[in-house]
């Protein structure tokens, strides 16, 4: 098939990488989690790189090391993911994998607004933040990470201020995006509605 590019965006644990991870399942997309890249160059931050130095160092073994999906890369990605240099070292990479032949899921918080604004399908997917908490710290806790949900929310609420207010590329719904609110869905649910629409969009 030709070029279909698949924008999933939306703020942590509303489910949107499982989502997406379903979605190229199912049609046989590529997929992309972009926010593994911001992670993955926070690893090498609190490794003592400097951040735009590490975003244009990434390696593929760079994506599987361990611990990169900890609360303390997550917090540190979010904070390298508000300098603008960053994001316009990985934004090539981004790119360059959405317009792929034979079609690109890719996940994040700016796809469909920054990244690809002429991907062929956006979705915006979100829940409460107390909902959010709650999965990701049964995340953490399956993980043997020692975390109280208190402070996971605390973390979340902390995420998405920096995430929405930052001057570059803020996390929002783009204009043409089509919202899934998942608080009160099953995954399942959340995924058969997502690929109900992206079928729909593919003819």
């Amino acid at each position: 098939m030709a070029q279909f590019t698949v924008a999933i965006d939306g703020p942590a644990a509303a489910g949107k990488g499982t989502i997406a991870r379903a979605v190229a399942e199912h049609f046989g997309f590529a997929y992309l989690d972009t926010g593994l890249l911001y992670r993955a160059a926070a690893r090498k931050v609190l490794d003592g790189m400097e951040p735009v130095a590490a975003a244009k160092a990434l390696l593929p073994q760079d994506f599987e090391r361990a611990g990169l999906r900890t609360a303390k890369v997550g917090q540190a990605a979010s904070k390298i993911a508000a300098m603008p240099l960053v994001r316009a070292a990985l934004v090539a990479f981004q790119q360059q994998f959405a317009r792929r032949i034979g079609g690109a899921v890719l996940d994040g918080r700016d796809i469909g607004t920054v990244i690809c604004p002429e991907a062929e399908v956006k979705l915006y997917v979100t829940a409460s933040d107390v909902v959010r908490a709650h999965r990701r710290w049964l995340e953490l806790s399956a993980g043997a990470e020692a975390v109280s949900e208190a402070d996971v929310l605390a973390e979340v609420q902390e995420r998405d201020a920096r995430d929405f207010e930052r001057a570059t590329a803020p996390m929002r719904p783009a204009d043409d995006a089509v919202l899934l609110d998942t608080s009160d869905m099953s995954i399942d649910e959340a995924v058969a509605q997502a690929v109900g629409l992206i079928a729909t969009r593919l003819g």
